[in-house]
């Protein structure tokens, strides 16, 4: 067993990053956004090759968004709804039941790219991309928060990455400290073509029944919209400022009407996810 390097007596570090007292994250969802930018978000998380190669050669077969999309689907969502809005011993099961899962992505002799899906420094990517991603739905939808409510929002969306490996002081302090983390990263985003075709499937709903891939010409659409230019120029798809204009109008509008709605409508997606997760603990069954 290895030592503990603390010193004896010597506290533990936190698990979270400090959140403002009164902050309610369920405020701040949006089912309906994270149904639309959830696939740009996952191009984001798989632009390092690190993610990338890991997920799409992963040997964690009945995890593969290409196999099982809509167990994928549970899970990513999932994840995301306890990582917001569970309590800390749901977010402690969730993580033991990942973390099955994870340490089998390792990269192998023959792959163009070393990752290990337990790595904490890509876990911190992948959660600066869903940070990114709620922050980008919200200001679309709904315009921008002011500067004490975005602060609120930034320490609690850490838990995207405390939820599995990421410690918590590898959280950019401030949100200026994570614009420029983000700006530092980007110069690590790079898709090989072979991971350019697998994103472009998931895209184009190529994993999904017949039926539903009619719906694929509006995803690629909408997903493009939420991408930042250096995602789309990687991924090797135009867009034009008529798009542009096109894409904002929708979001404008879609805004509009969930404003529209009652809390718990917006939010449903994740609460329904997490009434699952919390009869699968009862239940003894597995979380992922």
């Amino acid at each position: 067993m290895t030592a503990d390097p603390r010193p004896s007596g010597a506290p533990r570090p936190a698990r979270d990053v400090p959140v403002p007292e009164g902050f309610d994250m369920g405020e701040h969802l949006s089912g309906l956004g994270a149904v639309l930018a959830g696939p740009a978000n996952v191009i984001m998380q798989l632009s390092w090759p690190g993610v990338g190669y890991g997920v799409m050669n992963s040997r964690v077969h009945d995890g593969s968004a290409m196999l099982h999309p809509v167990k994928r689907a549970r899970t990513t969502f999932g994840y995301i709804a306890v990582a917001m809005l569970g309590t800390d011993e749901e977010r402690t099961a969730f993580r033991r039941a990942v973390n099955g899962q994870h340490a089998q992505v390792v990269s192998g002799p023959d792959e163009p790219v070393e990752y290990r899906a337990m790595d904490p420094r890509l876990q911190t990517w992948v959660a600066a991309c869903l940070y990114y991603g709620t922050r980008d739905v919200l200001a679309r939808l709904h315009g921008p928060m002011d500067e004490a409510r975005a602060d609120a929002l930034y320490a609690h969306c850490a838990r995207f990455g405390t939820t599995l490996q990421m410690p918590a002081e590898a959280w950019p302090e401030t949100r200026e400290a994570f614009d420029s983390y983000w700006e530092e990263s980007l110069a690590e985003v790079s898709i090989d073509p072979p991971v350019a075709a697998y994103l472009m499937r998931l895209t184009t709903l190529q994993n999904l029944p017949r039926l539903a891939r009619g719906a694929a010409s509006f995803n690629v659409f909408v997903t493009t919209g939420f991408l930042p230019p250096l995602f789309r120029e990687q991924l090797g798809v135009a867009w034009s400022p008529a798009e542009q204009l096109r894409f904002d109008r929708l979001m404008r509008r879609l805004g509009r009407v969930e404003r529209a709605c009652p809390a718990w409508v917006r939010t449903l997606p994740f609460t329904l996810l997490l009434a699952d997760l919390r009869r699968r603990i009862r239940r003894g069954k597995p979380l992922v």
